[in-house]
């Protein structure tokens, strides 16, 4: 059975991401950061101290694309990594002040594009857009579990 790309979920939201993503990069390049660096900032923005697995989980990649995107932020002076006191396994990331004057600089651009993607669209139907992709987020959240959980021996 054929599923054509303009009824598919999956192909629609990928490519809404990819128009995003592009948008966001033109804008993030004049400051020299990538769309990868900027969703370890937006996360570190609101959990500065995180874990690397914090972030990981945040941002929705996995733990070794995390620590080569974190070496690279610290490369440019983004972020520091510092070992958990309480448990030493762990390693904390930290945004420089640099970092975190970024965010006034960045954040804007986050508001141009979101009003961008959203212009002539009714608000009440971005509040559905918004609950309906949180949903659709957790129950493939979900689905993936369940899999792994069917994969056990």
């Amino acid at each position: 059975m054929d599923l054509a790309p303009e009824d598919s979920l999956g192909f629609q939201v990928r490519r809404c991401h990819r128009a995003f993503d592009r948008l966001l990069n033109a804008h993030l390049s004049r400051q020299g950061v990538t769309s990868g660096f900027w969703y370890f900032l937006r996360a570190l923005w609101q959990e500065n101290g995180a874990t690397q697995k914090r972030l990981a989980a945040l941002n929705n990649v996995t733990e070794p694309t995390t620590v080569t995107t974190l070496t690279a932020m610290a490369r440019i002076g983004l972020v520091v990594r510092q070992r958990n006191a309480a448990d030493r396994r762990k390693l904390n990331v930290f945004l420089t002040p640099r970092a975190e004057q970024l965010k006034a600089e960045l954040m804007p651009y986050a508001h141009r594009i979101n009003a961008i993607a959203g212009q002539d669209i009714p608000p009440e139907d971005l509040a559905t857009c918004l609950r309906v992709l949180k949903r659709m987020s957790e129950n493939l959240s979900r689905g993936m579990a369940q899999m792994a959980k069917e994969a056990q021996p």
